[in-house]
């Protein structure tokens, strides 16, 4: 699990001054936008205009008392399953102690009045667990729990059918909400949480079928824990790990510290569509070790201009992208509504840079570096087969490595303002690469093989693209930085159909 962008040594230079002039960097290597304010498009603002419950309660609903604590639990506890709960308007509390929660049963609704809240009083780690399938929540605000680190406050052991509509989970540690199959989460607000807005994890892999619609997406990772725990790969607005089928539209992704969208290991069959992913400090999509995907119709604004300006400024010369597939592309043989990555009809519009194809030469089954421990590719579930001297011949020389491979990226437009960005150098580059193979020792992927086959060999391409700005291109490893012709050109044969013109207002 987690990310590691390149393996290989970077000099270190002294002088932070030196840095910054090197790059070209205009402002200190920490600058983030100013908090992204609602944008003219459509999209979900619900953090601002949350809608409002029923004001009586539903025929045959439970009424909760916010004057009794713990009334919530009680009464789930000793009603039926597929009971309607109610929610007086006012902060509802669970018993002190910091095990206390709802454990809904089967069919369960929990409906809130106007201004109902479920506050864990930074006491109670959950508000919702156990493992009843077919849950919905609505019009309830959930805050101020104290999850441990990579668990979930709402759904806290990824029941399976579960409903979060018109909700707002807020100021939670780790986690604000989990996942389970065939979930669904729509027009909520999920905000300022200390790790994820949502943690989709489920034990075994069994997520299928997962919707995420319509939300606003907001300040999460308040804990900073990349920079506590440096490599982890821990956050994200949302972070999904071996989700088989979602669908994420219409939502508003915003201002969260680190990556707004993180797909991570053996994730399948994505659309990611139509949403507004902006100001996040890291790059608006990660899709890593993972397969078969449509990206599509997308603004994307103004994201990783901190941790790409900080990584410049540490002299390091890897395209830090705001669209990164690392290790993931498509693959026919399993099964989902596309078999390629495709990228397409997005506008990006000053981001740190723009779309990275990156594939670790050093990365796959059973090698050290396989920062997803223990994990192997869909296509070969036993990592103790890619092992010498199997690995070194078909299919297992193929099948062992997560690749690149079936990107096509066409039909967007990339328009970069360097005055915006506050940047000269190093935040304006389209990449395809990979890293000299060096390790393990047994490893069949060292030398350029990787790097020739990412850029040369597995049928990824840009086309059709609209550029404005001063754009470069990077290709087969971090030192071939090229101008448009040169990418263009016979030997990378990338961008055809494509325009590079002047920044004339987007």
């Amino acid at each position: 699990m987690g990310i590691k962008w390149r393996h290989w040594a970077l000099p270190v230079v002294p002088l932070a001054m030196a840095l910054l002039a090197a790059t070209g960097c205009e402002s200190t290597p920490d600058a983030r936008p100013k908090p992204t304010a609602a944008p003219s498009t459509s999209v979900a603002r619900v953090c601002a205009k949350p809608a409002a419950g029923p004001a009586k309660a539903p025929a045959g609903a439970v009424t909760v008392d916010p004057a009794v604590v713990g009334d919530l639990a009680a009464k789930t506890k000793s009603s039926p399953p597929n009971t309607t709960f109610w929610l007086r308007p006012g902060k509802h509390r669970l018993d002190p102690d910091r095990y206390a929660q709802v454990i809904p049963k089967e069919g369960n609704r929990y409906i809130g009045a106007p201004g109902a809240v479920l506050d864990g009083g930074k006491k109670n780690q959950y508000a919702f667990g156990g493992s009843a399938r077919n849950v919905t929540i609505r019009y309830l605000t959930v805050q101020r729990f104290v999850a441990p680190h990579d668990e979930g406050v709402v759904n806290h052991d990824s029941a399976d059918g579960w409903v979060i509509e018109h909700a707002t989970i807020q100021y939670n540690s780790a986690a604000g909400l989990m996942a389970g199959a065939r979930q669904q989460v729509r027009a909520s607000c999920l905000r300022d949480n200390g790790q994820y807005g949502m943690n989709a994890y489920k034990a075994g892999d069994s997520i299928r079928g997962l919707v995420v619609e319509g939300n606003e997406i907001v300040g999460n990772n308040t804990g900073d824990w990349e920079r506590r725990r440096e490599g982890c790969g821990c956050t994200g607005g949302i972070k999904f790990w071996a989700v088989n089928g979602a669908d994420v539209r219409g939502n508003w992704v915003h201002d969260n510290r680190g990556t707004g969208l993180w797909a991570d290991t053996n994730n399948n069959d994505f659309r990611i569509e139509n949403n507004v992913i902006e100001a996040n400090d890291g790059a608006a999509l990660i899709y890593e070790t993972s397969y078969n995907a449509v990206v599509r119709n997308n603004k994307i604004r103004k994201n990783n201009w901190v941790e790409g300006r900080r990584e410049a400024a540490r002299g390091d010369n890897f395209p830090f992208a705001t669209v990164y597939l690392s290790e993931s592309g498509g693959e026919p043989r399993i099964k989902a509504r596309t078999d390629k990555v495709e990228v397409y009809r997005n506008v990006l519009e000053n981001n740190w840079s723009g779309i990275t194809l990156w594939e670790n030469a050093d990365r796959f089954c059973n090698s050290p570096a396989n920062t997803s421990s223990g994990d192997c590719t869909l296509l070969v579930r036993d990592s103790d087969r890619c092992a010498q001297p199997a690995i070194a011949k078909p299919p297992l020389y193929a099948d062992c490595r997560w690749k690149t491979q079936r990107v096509d990226i066409h039909d967007n437009r990339f328009v970069l303002d360097k005055s915006v960005v506050k940047c000269t150098a190093k935040c304006d580059r389209m990449a395809v690469l990979s890293n000299y193979g060096t390790y393990p020792d047994w490893s069949p992927y060292k030398g350029e093989r990787v790097a020739d086959a990412i850029t040369r060999k597995q049928d990824n391409r840009w086309h059709d693209n609209v550029y404005l700005g001063s754009w470069k291109f990077v290709a087969h490893d971090p030192s071939r930085v090229l101008g448009f012709r040169q990418w263009q050109g016979k030997t990378y044969q990338q961008d055809t159909g494509s325009t590079l013109g002047p920044r004339t207002g987007g």
